[in-house]
């Protein structure tokens, strides 16, 4: 028996039905039922929702943990009383990592649709591979991909939060960004760089390190650059056609690690913006070097399907747009929301923000406010708190006083469906990293009437 407390994230679910998947019995404890709980539920994993040492199974051969869950929870608390094993969900994702050549996905954002990326080129390619993906992919309906001892690769979103990613081995890597975030871990930007760099430097020295230009990466390992310019590869001629972004890929490097990309040159991709660009460059780069043909590079990018809530266009009509965005940091934010009026320019912009967490909403509040600012009207709920306790001070209310709009509102996330039925919409954007998309079936019905 696996036992897994916090076992309704998105990650800890992944590592959940992997283990389902290879015969071992599964159970868990969570705060609260979801979507991703009752599928796990469906495929015969127990989960009970009330912190209840009396409900834990008999028989736990280990305890997978993730940070989330507070340390005084009481079956935690149990559990470590009982002197059973406990292992941080990262742990257990680097026991599985050093059992292949592992493939791990780092950055402050766009880490987990450029590991949706990967995975779907290496198994388009043919590649026998599982893969943990922090998002819902469509290509596979799943965070998860659940390979066998055959495997050629297991790919690997790295968290950086609690420094999770110091756990991995991997044999290739990529850093797509590195922004001040989870200061309530690192404490200040230096800090983030220098795990970042701890990360890089657990990569295989046979292997390759794919990071964005400009970063402040520094490693002898072999390494690769991306980026629009000052790059090893490049992404020129950006631009939109038949619904599809193009560009060509340009090589302005000798090594001979992209001697393949040099001849791959336009890649079609139904994804919009310059950061999935980039994000496609890099999972570009890492598979060629994994041995995918330019063929295949191509066909893959041109037939993935996104990852559920990630500039996620659920209503798209003459009239209306509604895309629902993960987005929760600022630069993350601003990225979808510039993407958004570049690919419908002509649209009055309606922007529901849930932020998350008290400590993210306290180091960047200006940020935020700016960010926001962008849009033509603003609807703001309350912070989503996860793991944290309140901080006196920081709340939706500073948040909202900052922002520059004219059309802007506050209120609480059971008041906004409610909120939205009444404004004249066209171009509709939810954004945060909390329970704000719970409410994305009901949006969505909205736009049916």
């Amino acid at each position: 028996m696996i036992y897994f407390l916090g076992i309704g994230g998105i990650g800890m679910s992944a590592l959940a039905k992997f283990y389902k998947a290879k015969g071992y019995a599964v159970a868990g404890y969570d705060r609260t039922s979801t979507a991703l709980t009752k599928s796990m539920e469906a495929e015969g994993i127990s989960i009970h929702y009330v912190d209840d040492p009396s409900l834990i199974p008999d028989g736990i051969e280990f305890v997978v943990l993730t940070p989330a869950v507070p340390a005084d929870t009481k079956e935690l608390v149990y559990l470590r009383e009982k002197n059973v094993q406990i292992l941080k969900r990262a742990q257990v994702l680097g026991m599985i990592s050093r059992e292949h050549a592992g493939v791990a996905v780092a950055g402050s954002h766009g880490k987990t649709t450029t590991t949706a990326l990967v995975s779907h080129i290496l198994m388009t390619a043919g590649k026998h591979i599982s893969a943990f993906i922090g998002g819902i992919a469509r290509n596979f309906d799943s965070n998860v991909v659940i390979g066998d001892e055959h495997d050629d690769f297991v790919v690997m979103e790295a968290d950086e939060y609690d420094r999770s990613f110091m756990q991995l081995s991997p044999y290739a890597s990529i850093v797509t960004s590195i922004d001040a975030d989870h200061l309530d871990i690192y404490g200040d930007y230096e800090h983030v760089v220098e795990g970042f760099n701890q990360f890089v430097e657990k990569n295989a020295d046979n292997g390759l390190v794919v990071y964005h230009a400009g970063l402040p990466i520094k490693t002898d390992k072999p390494h690769i650059t991306y980026g629009f310019s000052n790059a090893d590869v490049l992404a020129e001629n950006i631009r939109i056609a038949d619904g599809l972004t193009e560009f060509e890929v340009v090589v302005a490097s000798d090594d001979k690690i992209l001697d393949n990309l040099k001849s791959l040159g336009t890649i079609r991709m139904p994804l919009y913006g310059d950061h999935n660009v980039q994000n496609a460059l890099a999972a570009l780069t890492v598979c060629s070097f994994l041995g995918v043909s330019n063929e295949d590079l191509k066909q893959a990018l041109l037939t993935f399907k996104g990852v559920k809530s990630r500039f996620d266009i659920r209503v798209r009509n003459e009239k209306h747009v509604y895309i629902d965005d993960f987005g929760h940091h600022p630069e993350e934010m601003k990225a979808t929301l510039m993407t958004a009026r570049k690919v419908f320019p002509d649209m009055k912009m309606t922007v529901v923000f849930q932020p998350h967490l008290f400590t993210r909403t306290r180091d960047f509040m200006d940020e935020f406010a700016a960010v926001l600012s962008m849009a033509d009207r603003v609807v703001l709920t309350e912070i989503y708190p996860a793991r944290e306790l309140p901080i006196e001070g920081v709340n939706s209310e500073a948040l909202f006083d900052r922002i520059n709009s004219r059309d802007k509102s506050l209120c609480s996330k059971s008041e906004v469906v409610e909120k939205l039925k009444g404004l004249d919409l066209e171009l509709l954007i939810t954004l945060g990293a909390g329970d704000i998309h719970a409410l994305v079936p009901e949006i969505e019905q909205i736009f049916d009437k």
